[in-house]
Formats: structure tokens, C-alpha cells, sequence
């Protein structure tokens, strides 16, 4: 089992910044990709972006060039660092873990609130 506990989330003004941060405790299967997906209000979840152990990284296209994402390895720790935020940002963000490999499991955070309003 791995568990994840995510942390950074808020209220922020349009064109304002949040960073989100998510550690991973637990059975860390050594070959992994760690990201973020988020889920607004009436609609379905969705990437936003994925990091893997290499660093091979996967954004949504609504973020690119907004959004980045980070992540280090010894620690089982992912960052997403989130600039020129929208409303239409407004969303749960919930960290995301899946193993590579072995039994190919999946884990989610608890999910953090992000609002973007004035």
C-alpha cells in the first residue's frame, strides 16, 4: 500500500500562484510515475500533469506554460507549482501514483481545494 499526503492548496486571486506538494509513504514500488489530476465541480476528473522517475513529464494542454511540474525521488515527493492561475483552474487536485511495473497499482490522494476567485 502506498499513501499519499498532499498539502498547498487555497484560495487565490486570478494571475496569482499556489504550489501543491504530495508525498508518497508506504511500499514505493521502485519504478513509478507520480502526477496530478484534478476534478471541477459537475465534471470529470482530468490530467493535468505526470512526472515519471526519469523525468519524462506530461502536461494538459490548458497548463503548459503555466503549470510545472517537480518531483524528488529520495524523498517520494511531487510539486506542482502553479502560476498565472485562472477560475477555470478552480478544481480538487488530487496526486496520483502508479506503479510501473509489478502489480501495476494505483493510488490517489485525499485530494486539495484550489479556487481562483476575486
Amino acid at each position: 500500500q502506498v499513501q499519499l499526503v498532499e498539502s498547498g492548496g487555497g484560495l487565490v486571486q486570478p494571475g496569482g500562484s499556489l504550489r501543491l506538494s504530495c508525498v508518497a509513504s508506504g511500499s514505493i514500488f521502485s519504478i513509478n510515475r507520480m502526477g496530478w489530476y484534478r476534478q471541477a465541480p459537475g465534471k470529470q476528473r482530468e490530467l493535468v500533469a505526470t512526472i515519471t522517475m526519469a523525468g519524462n513529464i506530461n502536461y494538459a494542454d490548458s497548463v503548459k506554460g503555466r503549470f510545472t511540474i517537480s518531483r524528488d525521488n529520495p524523498k517520494n515527493t511531487v510539486s506542482l507549482q502553479m502560476n498565472s492561475l485562472k477560475p477555470e483552474d478552480t478544481a480538487v487536485y488530487y496526486c496520483d501514483f502508479i506503479e510501473l511495473g509489478g502489480s501495476w497499482a494505483r493510488y490517489w490522494g485525499q485530494g486539495t481545494q484550489v479556487t481562483v476567485s476575486s
